[in-house]
């Protein structure tokens, strides 16, 4: 098992060092659910199926993502808080190659 170190800071400015897990086919979204780092409710609506962007964040570290797909800049394009950093959790699989990744969860839209 491999797990690279993630730098998260929550909606409230606290910053979490976590492990997120390479080889469990997770996404940023759902590592912020399973160390319960935003309330239940409040991230991840949709389940990750790019519906919401609830799970938005601004990335701060300089890690090469994905570009961002059609239905990613959609969904970003009706969001509230959105940076030119914004991306949705959701969309950013976990792989070794984001060691040292660092990212601050948007506030949510209530």
């Amino acid at each position: 098992m491999s797990d690279v170190r993630i730098k998260i800071t929550d909606r409230e400015g606290t910053l979490h060092e976590v492990d997120a897990p390479t080889d469990m086919n997770m996404n940023l979204m759902e590592v912020v659910r399973s160390y319960e780092l935003a309330p239940e409710g409040t991230i991840g609506i949709c389940g990750g199926m790019n519906m919401c962007a609830s799970c938005q964040c601004y990335v701060q570290s300089d890690h090469a993502l994905p570009e961002k797909s059609d239905d990613e800049e959609a969904m970003l394009s009706e969001a509230f808080f959105v940076k030119d950093n914004s991306r949705l959790g959701c969309q950013i699989l976990i792989t070794e190659g984001l060691e040292g990744l660092q990212v601050e969860l948007a506030p949510a839209e209530d």
